[in-house]
């Protein structure tokens, strides 16, 4: 959510910037900008929707020799998706750009405004370099004047800033928001909230802490902690292998890294698994002494994913477990106690709300594990332990080999729990780790599959809805079904547990309510196929996801006649995205960056 670049050095400083945008674009964005820096020249360009916009503003601007720079995708959350309100924002000789949310921006503005400075935006971020200038009036050094700035905010931000009166530097701040630096051997300097935009141009990164802040030039790198000490970068290698964020051919990110779940399970499962144990290196297994209880913890898909997860903990590992959605976590007072393992689980490793969660659980004292898909990222760094799912770059705003590698990681975790505690036979362990070695052939897509799903998809372009339905662990699948359908698709969808629709959901059935129902034949199947069953009666358009023919459904879909539920859980899973994926291909919509939606939900 929102993306920030920078640059110093010799090359044509407006055309890194635009780059380095594009490859922060799957974070989701509504407005972008760039300011760049030439000695005493400042250029600013801003536009609303699309990169494409920018660029053409930005057409007839060339930048020789040295500069500084800085750009930014936004996400509105203060003030609507206007010019104005798009990021750099500019003081009288300074510009700002700035993720995240200020949260004293009314009282800081209030005062600013009451000794005669002009707002021209609804932004919280424009108080930071009317408020920068303001010191700059009272301070010795530019620096002196930034560093008071950053003790006057509260709230969550990673911020770069340019001014004429240091005009070969950007100063930075990072608090509770990602910031990264790269370096290579020409000594140019970038700034990204995320690697990709520095692949290709940065052979090193140093990860920023909470806290961080200081100045970068051709000449220096000056970092100082929250506690106001001088540090050193730690500077560790960055990948140079670019090829995942490339479409390869398909239509769109998400279709690509629907087929690619194959290749990143295995990825996933690689070295992970013997015989008769799963194998986590990253984990000592005294983690788990003296714990009676996992807490599992994430927001939208993740969510999903740990919903998966707290069956296998109990069906499996025999431990009490529950899970929590972070947003509201944080806020009920929750009792947490110290026989807890609190698990938190994310894409990025920077989703806020989880974040948060992570941070009170270290707090109160509990031991903690994060299962995630960026090494580096704040939760990976802040947690007592951590396993990453290694899906790689996923683009698409709709998770889906996220998804997949994380249910993956917690059906290897829920018997790495089972052996310690010895709850599962030795014989049932061996036979489950010989499924998740087929879950790569699961996910694979066939054409004929993808084919039926294609045409079958015209026919669910109307309604008043959708209902996804499964029982036990395919009722987390139906959610995350639904989910998939409505953030891509915009038709509402809701996901239910098969056994609850005669409480209430019933009422809605006819033949304009369509729904989508899984039909595990290795679990439960004739109760669910009864629940699906009184919605057909009540003439429900009914679409059957199983290995079973079932004959009262309109329409069909045949999985593989898998040996065991979780490899039908896995077919499943990429049935439902490929129909929400023609759903909103033939609607028309944007795949990858649906309206109003971002990838990486970096504020509350």
């Amino acid at each position: 959510m929102c993306g920030i670049v920078g640059y110093i050095g010799n090359k044509n400083t407006k055309e890194i910037l635009l780059e380095g945008l594009k490859e922060l674009e799957y974070r989701g964005y509504d407005s972008a900008g760039i300011a760049v820096l030439q000695g005493e020249n400042f250029e600013s360009f801003k536009a609303v929707g699309k990169l494409v916009n920018l660029e053409e503003k930005t057409k007839n601007f060339v930048t020789q020799n040295f500069a500084v720079g800085i750009g930014h995708t936004r996400w509105a959350t203060h003030g609507k998706p206007t010019e104005l309100n798009a990021h750099p924002h500019l003081g009288e000789s300074s510009y700002v750009v700035h993720n995240g949310i200020i949260e004293n921006y009314a009282e800081l503005k209030k005062e600013l405004m009451r000794e005669g400075v002009t707002f021209l935006s609804q932004t919280d971020t424009e108080v930071i370099v009317h408020q920068f200038e303001k010191n700059l009036k009272t301070h010795a050094t530019p620096f002196e004047a930034f560093s008071q700035t950053i003790k006057e905010l509260k709230g969550a931000y990673a911020i770069l800033l340019v001014t004429k009166s240091k005009s070969d530097s950007i100063f930075f701040a990072k608090h509770g928001s990602p910031m990264i630096i790269g370096k290579n051997s020409e000594n140019e300097k970038y700034f990204a909230s995320s690697d990709t935009p520095l692949i290709g141009h940065c052979s090193d990164v140093n990860y920023f802490e909470d806290g961080d802040f200081g100045y970068v030039n051709l000449s220096e790198i000056v970092i100082v902690d929250k506690e106001g000490s001088k540090k050193q970068p730690h500077f560790s290698k960055l990948s140079t292998n670019k090829l995942s964020a490339q479409k390869d051919g398909f239509r769109f990110f998400m279709e690509k890294e629907i087929y690619e779940q194959s290749v990143v399970i295995a990825d996933t499962l690689m070295g992970r698994l013997s015989e008769s144990a799963v194998l986590f290196d990253e984990l000592d297994t005294s983690l788990f002494n003296g714990i009676n209880e996992i807490k599992l913890c994430a927001c939208g898909t993740s969510y999903h994913s740990a919903l998966s997860a707290s069956y296998l903990f109990e069906r499996y590992a025999k431990i009490k477990t529950s899970v929590e959605v972070a947003s509201e976590f944080r806020y009920r007072q929750p009792i947490m106690t110290k026989d807890t393992l609190f698990v938190v689980i994310s894409q990025s490793g920077e989703t806020a709300d989880t974040l948060e969660t992570l941070k009170m659980a270290k707090e109160a004292g509990l031991k903690t594990l994060v299962i995630c898909n960026v090494d580096n990222s704040s939760m990976v760094r802040l947690a007592d332990a951590s396993i990453l799912t290694r899906a790689g770059i996923e683009k698409g705003v709709a998770s889906t080999k996220a998804f997949a590698t994380q249910v993956t990681v917690f059906w290897m975790l829920t018997l790495f729990v089972a052996k310690l505690k010895n709850s599962l036979a030795s014989g049932e362990i061996a036979r489950q780790i010989a499924l998740l070695r087929e879950i790569p052939s699961s996910v694979k897509v066939t054409d004929s599959m993808h084919e039926k799903i294609k045409r079958l998809s015209k026919r669910y372009l109307h309604g008043h809805g959708f209902f996804f339905i499964g029982r036990d662990i395919f009722y987390p699948l139906a959610l995350e079904g639904a989910l998939k359908l409505k953030e891509i698709s915009y038709l509402h969808a809701e996901g239910y547990p098969s056994g609850e629709m005669k409480h209430g959901p019933i009422a809605l059935a006819d033949p304009e309510l369509f729904t989508i129902a899984l039909l595990p034949q290795y679990l439960l199947y004739e109760k669910a196929k009864s629940n699906v069953e009184e919605l057909s009666a009540r003439d429900s358009t009914i679409c059957v996801i199983s290995a079973i023919e079932f004959d009262k459904a309109d329409d069909f879909i045949q999985i593989s006649a898998c040996r065991d539920y979780m490899l039908e859980f896995f077919e499943m899973m990429v049935v439902v995205q490929l129909l929400s994926l023609e759903i909103s291909i033939r609607l028309g919509n944007d795949v990858d960056m649906p309206r109003n939606l971002a990838k990486s939900v970096t504020v509350e």
